[in-house]
């Protein structure tokens, strides 16, 4: 299935392009290398105010190198990355950026209390800590040292830290790994209210069903590049393809199944078969036209899962055949 990469940048949903607001973040051109490893390539992006913007891509893609290079930890080869008009380490010490990474162990023989506290108090506009506590789930164990705390538990001190002021963007790396589904629900619902106050949120995830439901708008990296850009919507239009199942009975021809008409892929599980189909209509008035009776018949658009595979292995393929 060929498709076309698009670099281009809007800002669906948060009306900055109508209001002229300025980008809270902008790359231009940005690369970044290490060794022979390219990492990120002529990156061209640009983050809005109130935006929640979901960052996604295999591993490899650049997602980690393109958060390094936002928050300063590394610098661009060459092109120029832009924090609210400066440079990220000043935007940064002026506050403005609150980030949860994954990186990065947390001080131990502390009580969260204490080390939210510091957070709070280093911010240059910190919340006061019982607030952010709250906020981020902690209040109930605010007295536990942290090195007694679970996986999901520390995710929440982090996002303590990344929400310990007021900051204009909330950079988040795979900010719900190890919560449950309360945790992850209470952390969103949080998230929600710091976009309604108009911060833009960057995440990056591999929970796609997360993005789905919270982003308004979502990023594809593909080797160091934005393969796609736009709204949940737009991602999965982008893929081309629809979703058709159905059961089968008798005997099943797997070689005419998979010899249809805009297949781009096709599973047979016992009597029930799922296809992808650039052309559902197609497809489907070829599988009568075996003298099949399909029951159960569904034609559905991909999950933005589905588009994200359809789009990189595409990207893929075009890249290999290519060379």
């Amino acid at each position: 299935m060929a498709m076309t990469a698009t670099t281009a940048v809007s800002a669906p949903g948060t009306g900055a392009a109508t209001t002229g607001a300025p980008p809270v973040v902008r790359f231009e051109k940005v690369n970044k290398s290490y060794g022979s490893v390219r990492a990120v390539t002529d990156l061209d992006l640009a983050l809005y105010p109130g935006e929640t913007v979901a960052l996604l891509g295999p591993n490899g893609a650049g997602k980690s190198s393109s958060l390094d290079l936002l928050l300063g930890l590394r610098h661009p080869d060459s092109g120029r990355v832009e924090v609210f008009g400066t440079t990220p380490r000043r935007a940064i010490v002026r506050g403005r950026v609150g980030a949860m990474l994954q990186s990065g162990s947390l001080m131990e023989e502390v009580t969260v209390r204490e080390l939210v506290g510091l957070a709070c108090d280093l911010h240059p506009k910190g919340h006061p800590v019982d607030e952010v506590l709250e906020r981020a789930g902690l209040a109930g164990i605010a007295s536990r040292k942290v090195n007694k705390l679970s996986g999901g538990q520390e995710q929440r001190v982090r996002f303590a830290f990344a929400t310990a002021g007021a900051s204009d963007l909330i950079v988040l790396d795979e900010p719900t790994t190890g919560m449950d589904v309360a945790s992850r629900q209470t952390f969103w619902g949080a998230m929600r209210e710091q976009a309604k106050q108009g911060r833009a949120i960057l995440f990056a995830t591999h929970y796609l069903e997360e993005a789905d439901a919270v982003a308004d708008r979502v990023i594809v990296l593909h080797r160091g590049r934005v393969l796609a850009d736009g709204s949940s919507a737009e991602i999965k239009a982008m893929a081309g393809a629809r979703r058709i199942s159905f059961e089968l009975d008798g005997p099943i021809d797997r070689a005419a199944l998979g010899a249809l008409p805009a297949l781009t892929g096709v599973e047979i599980s016992g009597r029930t078969v799922r296809i992808r189909s650039t052309d559902a209509d197609a497809t489907v008035h070829a599988v009568y036209g075996l003298g099949l009776y399909p029951r159960g018949l569904e034609v559905t658009g991909l999950g933005l899962e589905q588009a994200f595979l359809a789009i990189t292995d595409a990207a893929t393929a075009d890249e290999e055949s290519a060379r």
